[in-house]
């Protein structure tokens, strides 16, 4: 594996600390809280065992996802569509997180209806899974998949997350009660 430049660059974004990790090739993490801040992070170490680590925030302007995070956290629907991505997982994972991309703002869906827009109806479960391997949460909008019974179901940041989430997106019609950790 040869080794490559890491990128990061951290912000505060709807009242949390946000952490922007980019290649050469474009964005291919954003981690939130304390979850990896620094690059001995465990999923550095799975993804990119031999890297070069610098600090610069131009190149997140450069590619121009700092503006619009900026815009999303401000309430106005955005598109990332836009914004390279260097999107690192297996090809089922890769499948599930395009998956996430089709998703409108201010919509959701359920995991059984996420797998079978990727041609994969009975893979719910591993579906939930890569879902919360998403390295890419709100630009590859995993927050909006909830459970079969219409109520918020796992995610990496936690639940209180998911649902300020969703109600930026303006949606408040999901549940916050009634988890059930393998609705899917």
């Amino acid at each position: 594996m040869s080794e490559i430049t890491i990128y990061r660059h951290n912000m505060h974004l709807g009242n949390r600390d946000w952490t922007l990790w980019a290649s050469d090739k474009g964005l291919i993490r954003l981690s939130f809280g304390n979850e990896e801040k620094l690059p001995e992070g465990a999923w550095l170490r799975t993804y990119a065992p031999l890297h070069r680590y610098q600090e610069d925030q131009a190149v997140f302007a450069q590619l121009g996802i700092i503006s619009e995070l900026d815009r999303y956290f401000a309430g106005i629907p955005v598109s990332f569509e836009g914004v390279p991505l260097d999107v690192w997982g297996t090809p089922f994972q890769q499948a599930v997180w395009k998956g996430l991309a089709s998703i409108p703002h201010g919509e959701v869906i359920t995991y059984r209806e996420l797998a079978g827009r990727i041609g994969r109806p009975q893979a719910m479960r591993a579906v939930g899974t890569a879902n919360g391997q998403n390295p890419l949460p709100v630009i590859l909008p995993c927050h909006r998949v909830i459970g079969a019974n219409g109520t918020l179901t796992g995610y990496r940041g936690g639940l209180t997350l998911k649902q300020e989430l969703l109600t930026l997106e303006g949606i408040t019609h999901v549940g916050a009660a009634g988890h059930e950790r393998f609705a899917f």
